[in-house]
């Protein structure tokens, strides 16, 4: 091939274009003009189709053949012109300009009956205002001239909404087009159809605010203002109320103050004030004592198994921007390892590692501002940070002494809440529990995760710190009352659970439930169901069999 001098080598070489040069890419709407290719495209169209049988073989020809109808792949440069004739061959420019008329033509009636059904709905609207501005008497021109501005300002259908540092929704009219009547009523259509659909703004994974909520209203409202004044009131005493302070917290903690109120409820803080900074002081001085003592051996043969499963869990919760940063991993670590060590009757089970989260991120609210997933958690002062560690492993531990049989061997406190959940329900939704028992749903395939992690994996992290606002504030939160908010959310998906008809599609939705969006109004209502259960059933087991 290459003795060959009169034909074209099949690899090109000695050529300036180069494979990765950026050459010139033509789209369909708008293609190179070429004399060569517009001749072409003319006698193509004159030319009949042709009638060549499909499917028939054609003749086998020689790689010598192959070779000089064959450009080299990587040059694409010499044959632009030839390539894209041979292309446009087979297409008929009669028929290309016969369908681009019929899209034109179809479009353009397309937009007449939506122009006509947007003038009928406008049409009642139109003369209930030339009635109503018959009644009325003439203002004066500076009077038309307001009254203008405010009626395009709120039909404008360019609303912006601005997300400020603390989550408050501003809408700014400073956009609102001026156009006549007509262009008015149609704004005035398209945003009433605009406003009927739901809307979701983009709410942080952790709220700032404690009663953060879904709907876009502001977040500080008057009545938060004044609950916050109340809990300043009942904080501010030498002596804290610490049942007056259960009932604020019942129904949300404000986030200025959910830090000390928590470290309170839990029994971490004492209610004397008088006593508060030394008892902090001891207690973080103890923490970081048994890291002396104890998380050296972390590495020894017989800790080794719990160290190395801790530090598997860590990246797998939530939020990852937070638990993935070096520092917040090595702070989990420690705190999970001196739990385990000093309660051998458990040890590390994997979930526990979920109840750190909660804490961590309200003491470190306690220090900054801005949200803590976009945080840099190692900027705090080393001091700060210890602080927070210590904080969060005393709270945690508190938490976890009142469900301990959680995690002991064979986990029997979470089997026997799954049981009582299962009986509830069947009670209180029998529809729900025959339908499972329908499709061989065993509450334990899903429940328990529900038991093992306190609902942190179905809920957004705003959503569990709410809860556990009421936790805090409920006897027996975490071990008693947590069952019938289980309950009453399993229950809050009845729609979607009868809905499922196989046992795939009921786990799969049990395991995913669209909680995403959810904020303080669904939590509210929630709690306030789970509230109406045990006072239905707490004090009378029996009413959960027939």
């Amino acid at each position: 091939m290459s003795g060959d001098g009169n034909k074209k080598q099949f690899w090109k070489r000695n050529t300036a274009k180069v494979p990765g040069n950026i050459q010139h890419v033509y789209g369909a709407q708008h293609p190179p003009f070429d004399p060569l290719l517009h001749a072409n495209l003319m006698k193509a169209g004159n030319k009949p189709l042709s009638t060549t049988t499909p499917g028939k073989p054609k003749k086998a020809t020689t790689f010598q053949e192959f070779e000089s109808i064959t450009s080299d792949a990587w040059d694409v440069g010499d044959d632009d012109d030839e390539l894209l004739a041979m292309a446009a061959q087979n297409l008929n420019i009669e028929v290309v300009m016969e369908t681009a008329n019929k899209v034109i033509e179809n479009h353009s009636k397309l937009q007449e009956r939506r122009q006509q059904q947007m003038d009928k709905m406008t049409e009642p609207e139109e003369k209930d205002r030339e009635e109503a501005q018959e009644e009325e008497e003439e203002p004066d021109e500076e009077d038309e001239r307001e009254e203008g501005a405010e009626m395009t300002t709120d039909l404008s259908f360019s609303l912006e909404t601005l997300h400020l540092s603390d989550n408050r929704m501003v809408k700014s009219h400073s956009e609102a087009p001026v156009g006549s009547p007509k262009e008015v009523g149609v704004e005035q259509a398209a945003l009433h159809r605009q406003q009927s659909l739901p809307h979701r703004p983009v709410i942080p994974l952790v709220a700032r605010m404690a009663d953060q909520n879904t709907s876009g209203t502001p977040a500080m409202t008057q009545r938060e203002a004044s609950r916050l004044d109340k809990f300043r009131q009942v904080l501010a005493g030498p002596n804290t109320d610490l049942e007056e302070l259960r009932k604020l917290s019942w129904s949300g903690i404000p986030r200025q103050v959910r830090p000390i109120t928590w470290k309170l409820l839990s029994g971490y803080l004492p209610a004397n004030a008088e006593r508060r900074e030394s008892t902090l002081q001891r207690k973080r001085q103890e923490y970081f004592g048994f890291i002396e003592q104890y998380y050296d051996s972390r590495n020894d043969e017989h800790h080794q198994d719990t160290y190395r499963q801790i530090h598997i869990d860590i990246p797998r919760m939530s939020p990852e921007s937070l638990v993935l940063q070096p520092k917040v991993t090595e702070i989990f670590e420690r705190i999970l390892f001196i739990w385990a060590i000093r309660h051998p009757a458990s040890g590390y089970v994997q979930g526990i590692n979920d109840l750190v989260t909660p804490f961590f991120v309200v003491y470190v609210f306690e220090y900054i501002e801005e949200e803590v997933e976009n945080f840099n958690v190692s900027s705090l002062q080393e001091e700060v940070l210890r602080n927070i560690e210590a904080d969060s492993f005393w709270c945690m531990s508190k938490l976890l002494d009142g469900i301990q049989d959680n995690y002991t061997f064979a986990q029997p406190g979470i089997q026997r809440k799954v049981k009582a959940l299962e009986e509830l329900v069947s009670r209180i939704d029998e529809n729900v529990h025959r339908h499972m028992q329908q499709y061989e749903v065993e509450y334990l395939q899903f429940a328990f995760r529900w038991m093992n992690n306190l609902l942190m994996r179905e809920l957004p992290l705003r959503c569990t710190i709410r809860l556990w606002d009421t936790y805090q504030a409920e006897p027996e939160g975490f071990s008693h009352f947590h069952l019938y908010v289980c309950a009453a959310f399993l229950v809050r998906w009845r729609k979607e659970i009868l809905e499922e008809k196989d046992f795939q599609g009921l786990m799969i939705l049990l395991q995913n439930l669209p909680t995403m969006h959810w904020g303080n109004e669904e939590v509210s209502v929630l709690l306030a169901e789970a509230y109406r259960l045990k006072f239905a059933f707490a004090d009378a087991p029996n009413h959960y069999k027939r």
